[in-house]
């Protein structure tokens, strides 16, 4: 069938360059006209869409073809944009990285839904050359509708002038421009931005609102989006299955990392999401699993630990049998101890024998390939899975003939294999991040699990 929404992607030149800042205000701008506006990141990222959330009012979705594939990705983005009046995609990186042979990159993503596309130009410290920066963007694929570009980062009047004097040269039309100014910033740290859960951001949002709204061409922008072609989707209807079990998911400021469509396919396959605080509740609720996804336990490692009764009852429910499933951070809360940045060592809910150590260097970025050795909550021995990593710890396990390894891992980018994880009775963790929408099976073995336990 054949399916329509006005849309626009905002890619950039390189990591670093404004994206995210720039699309934050374009959502808030158009928010601000009463449009109701629908977002989207290309790639695994999580915290980017915690900011599109509170200038847009709506949740945002990634869209990324190693976790889903292409078909459902179609699927996905036009579910979520029902409602919506227009959809803003923010791309990942530069326009054309993405993993081994440029899976799942913004210009890929951009193609796969007709999309025009707008270039973000980090013009600090750069003239005219910047007209040439974008000039072997648009020639590197001639398929990709590279549109037009944003510049980023000005200094000065006389500045603008020039770049839009080159870039009138190469006939690239300009969609807008936008002066330095660090209070316009997003703070960061190690894992990238800082997410919203943790400080005032509403204040900044507003503030890069206003700029925008000055300093791009919003009507322009909009006929683009307006200009985009109807794209196919597959003729897919699936009714969500009865409610057969509750799954505890945890959510708070120290695990906020979830897609929104993967926790819908649990959903989908049966089960009823129960959100819960391992920082701030007492205990586990009422329920036959748990889901503990990632995010910045090691920031809040004082905290978790304190919290002793949570982290009993988690332990209690894993050696009563429980279900659970933890991806990264949710994966170093329930080993034995979590060193931090300043080397304090933090007692954790003790359910896999190893700590988590942070270290200052990034020790894994980047897809890979999941191959089960053995059952586990999510599937029998031999299921493949593709997933995600991106972490600052290490893993130092206790040797012990009792240690399950149940994933090999095959880093996407460039082959190599290690074993990974750890499994003790029926929980699962490991540094490995899921989207169920593209392992419906597992999502389905899951919720069966849950529900035979919980009977």
């Amino acid at each position: 069938m054949q399916w329509n929404i006005p849309r626009l992607v905002v890619a950039a030149t390189q990591s670093g360059g404004g994206k995210t800042t720039l699309v934050t205000g374009l959502l808030a701008a158009l928010r601000s006209r009463g449009l109701c506006v629908q977002s989207f990141k290309v790639g695994p990222d999580y915290i980017d869409l915690g900011y599109h959330r509170m200038a847009s009012g709506r949740t945002g979705h990634n869209l990324d073809t190693w976790l889903v594939p292409e078909g459902r990705l179609t699927e996905i983005f036009a579910r979520e944009c029902e409602g919506a009046d227009i959809a803003i995609i923010e791309g990942v990186m530069g326009l054309y990285d993405g993993g081994r042979r440029g899976i799942s990159s913004t210009a890929a993503i951009a193609k796969a839904l007709d999309t025009p596309v707008l270039l973000v130009i980090d013009a600090k410290s750069v003239g005219a050359s910047a007209a040439a920066t974008a000039l072997g963007f648009r020639v590197y694929d001639p398929k990709l509708n590279l549109a037009g570009v944003l510049i980023n980062r000005l200094g000065s009047d006389t500045h603008e002038d020039m770049i839009r004097e080159a870039m009138a040269g190469i006939d690239m039309h300009v969609y807008g421009a936008i002066r330095r100014d660090s209070t316009l910033s997003l703070p960061e740290r190690h894992l990238g931005l800082t997410p919203v859960e943790e400080h005032a951001a509403a204040a900044t949002i507003h503030a890069v609102g206003e700029r925008v709204e000055e300093g791009l061409d919003i009507e322009a922008i909009l006929e683009l989006a307006r200009s985009a072609e109807p794209v196919s989707l597959p003729m897919a209807s699936r009714q969500a299955a009865q409610r057969a079990t509750r799954i505890g998911v945890a959510r708070d400021e120290a695990f906020s990392f979830y897609y929104a469509a993967s926790l819908a396919e649990l959903e989908a396959q049966g089960a009823e999401i129960v959100e819960f605080s391992p920082l701030h509740d007492a205990c586990i609720p009422n329920v036959d699993g748990l889901i503990i996804g990632g995010g910045f336990p090691e920031m809040f490692a004082g905290q978790l630990s304190g919290n002793v009764s949570m982290r009993t009852s988690i332990s209690r429910a894993a050696a009563a049998g429980m279900p659970i499933y933890a991806e990264c951070g949710g994966y170093m809360y329930l080993m034995k101890t979590l060193i931090d940045f300043d080397g304090v060592e933090h007692e954790m809910a003790g359910i896999f024998p190893m700590q988590a150590r942070m270290t200052e260097k990034l020790q894994m970025v980047g897809y890979v390939e999941a191959e089960q050795a053995v059952d586990t909550v999510l599937g029998s021995a031999g299921l493949v899975l593709h997933g995600h990593e991106f972490h600052f710890s290490v893993e130092e396990a206790e040797h012990s003939a009792d240690l399950v390894r149940p994933f090999t891992f095959t880093k996407l980018r460039n082959g190599a294999q290690y074993q990974a994880g750890c499994v003790f009775q029926n929980a699962l963790g490991s540094y490995l991040h899921l989207h169920f929408a593209g392992c419906p099976s597992a999502a389905a073995h899951f919720v069966e699990a849950s529900s035979r336990w919980g009977k």
